[in-house]
């Protein structure tokens, strides 16, 4: 995957929901660069693991990593030193943290299903379609119509830019309206008293990576049953001996 400049902001909305689409590709900016990395370590423990033993292991860490950050943010935002105002500007970085946490999940996904998403537009129809689980899945099936149970893979060459952008717009406003809200219902639920935030706060984020697992199983298919071959060295040829010379 490249790591281009981002390509404009997303054409959804330009009103109060906007923050929340500026920091979905802030996520993407950002995270792009490490897929590689976080698929090198999920394979740390077994070099010769197969792609699906590789996505289990992606899963596995994206669970851990986003329920270990809900508990944390929630167990302090809870603590009885802390105001209000803390506990809220706590969860607001939590909410970033956990897209990050993401989006990077979903492309080291697309990334061993061979799923090389090189424009921004797409990366950004896949991590908002798997986000939002069966309601995105329909959005994109009813703008591409073509695309298929498997979306997901669909997006590479068969889905024309002019189509994502439509398709972004409406994800877009789709997105605004759940984890704008969804913010504000686990904000409120983490300013609780000590001890009961980190449940909420872990249990809400493994709820949210549980089901953003599922959508990214439904998204993109079966898993490759092997890791595609790995492109011959050039061989460096041989210079011709001048005419008439013998070597």
């Amino acid at each position: 995957m490249t790591s281009e400049a981002l390509e404009g902001p997303l054409p959804a909305s330009s009103g109060r929901g906007q923050p929340i689409l500026d920091l979905l590709d802030k996520a993407i900016g950002a995270q792009t660069p490490l897929v590689r990395k976080n698929i090198a370590r999920a394979r740390q423990r077994n070099p010769d693991a197969t792609p699906e033993e590789v996505i289990r292991a992606l899963e596995r860490m994206y669970v851990s990593a986003l329920a270990g950050t809900g508990a944390a943010v929630g167990a302090t935002a809870a603590a009885p030193a802390v105001g209000t105002g803390v506990a809220l500007a706590l969860s607001a970085g939590e909410f970033f943290s956990s897209l990050e946490l993401s989006t990077l999940f979903v492309l080291s996904v697309a990334e061993v299903h061979g799923v090389r998403l090189d424009e921004i537009e797409r990366r950004r129809t896949l991590v908002m379609g798997i986000l939002l689980g069966e309601s995105g899945s329909k959005t994109i099936g009813k703008v591409a119509e073509r695309t298929g149970q498997h979306w997901a893979r669909q997006l590479v060459g068969k889905v024309p830019v002019a189509a994502l952008k439509q398709i972004n717009g409406v994800l877009g406003r789709n997105f605004i309206t759940k984890y704008g809200t969804k913010q504000g219902i686990i904000v409120l639920g983490r300013v609780v008293p000590f001890g009961i935030g980190a449940v909420i706060g872990g249990g809400a984020n493994a709820t949210v990576a549980a089901l953003a697992v599922r959508a990214a199983r439904r998204a993109f298919g079966p898993v490759p049953r092997s890791w595609p071959e790995a492109e011959p060295e050039p061989t460096p040829e041989s210079p011709e001996a001048p005419q008439g010379v013998v070597p």
